[in-house]
C-alpha cells in the first residue's frame, strides 16, 4: 500500500521507541519513503523478513543505521530499499502530532544528544510508565 502512494496507519508495538511512541498508546501515521534523513522514524525490514520501527542514526551513501529512542546502544542496519516508509504522524489520545515539526525535531535531536545519560531517563520513564498501569487498574 505504502508503494502505491497511500498512507497506512499502525498500532504502535514495543517500547524500543520510548518516550516518543509508547505501545498501546500511540498509532503511527506512515507515508512512501521518497525521502529521508538523520532524525526521521521510518520503517525498515532488516534480514528474516523482520521489520522495526526506528530512528535514522546515520547514513553513510545507502546504507543506514537504525536505532530507537528507547535503546541505549543496539543498532540495526539496513539499506535505501529496505525502508518501506516513513513516518509523519503520531496519533495519541485523539490528537495528532506532526512529527516533522521543527519542535520535534528538536526533541528527536535533544534525545539523541542524551545518549549518555538516556539509561536513566528511560529507567524514569519505564517506572512512571509501569506506576501509571497500576493506578489505572485501581
Amino acid at each position: 500500500m505504502l508503494q502505491s502512494g497511500n498512507s497506512v496507519t499502525l498500532r504502535a508495538k514495543g517500547n524500543s521507541m520510548l518516550p516518543f511512541i509508547m505501545e498501546e498508546r500511540d498509532t503511527v501515521v506512515l507515508q512512501k519513503a521518497e525521502a529521508f534523513a538523520v532524525g526521521s522514524v521510518v520503517l525498515a525490514c532488516l534480514p528474516g523478513n523482520r521489520y522495526v520501527l526506528h530512528r535514522v542514526y546515520r547514513i553513510k551513501g545507502e546504507h543506514i543505521m537504525l536505532m530507537g529512542d528507547g535503546n541505549l546502544h543496539a543498532t540495526e542496519c539496513c539499506c535505501r530499499e529496505d525502508v518501506a516508509g516513513v513516518v509523519v504522524k503520531i496519533i495519541r489520545d485523539g490528537r495528532v502530532i506532526d512529527i516533522t515539526s521543527s519542535s520535534q525535531l528538536f526533541m528527536a535531536a535533544l534525545w539523541r544528544k542524551l545518549l549518555p545519560v538516556r539509561r536513566y531517563l528511560l529507567f524514569v520513564c519505564r517506572w512512571w510508565m509501569r506506576r501509571d498501569r497500576r493506578m489505572k487498574k485501581r
